[in-house]
C-alpha cells in the first residue's frame, strides 16, 4: 500500500492512464480485426476503405506509448502486404 502523498497520487494517475491505454489497444485490435475480416470474405473495396482507419489506430497506439515503433511499422507493412495479396 502506498503511504506518501506522491505515490496514492502516482497509483491515481497510473489508473487513469491505464483506462486510456485499453481504450487504444481496443481500438487497434477492433480496427485490423475488422480489417482483415474484410480480406476474408474477399471484400478488397471495404478492406481499401478500413486501411486508413486501421492505419491511424496503430500510429495513435504508438504514439502514446501502447506499442513500440518498429511493432507499428510491422503491422502496418502486414497489412499492407495481406490487402496486397487480396488484390491480385
Amino acid at each position: 500500500m502506498a503511504i506518501t502523498s506522491s505515490a496514492k497520487k502516482a497509483i491515481r494517475s497510473a489508473a487513469r492512464k491505464h483506462v486510456f491505454n485499453l481504450r487504444r489497444k481496443d481500438a487497434l485490435y477492433d480496427t485490423t480485426k475488422s480489417f482483415m475480416k474484410a480480406l476474408a470474405t474477399k471484400d478488397v473495396k471495404g478492406a481499401e476503405k478500413l486501411l486508413p482507419a486501421a492505419y491511424k489506430a496503430i500510429d495513435k497506439a504508438m504514439k502514446r506509448g501502447v506499442i513500440k515503433g518498429n511493432t507499428a511499422d510491422r503491422k502496418k507493412a502486414r497489412l499492407a502486404a495481406a490487402l496486397k495479396r487480396a488484390q491480385g
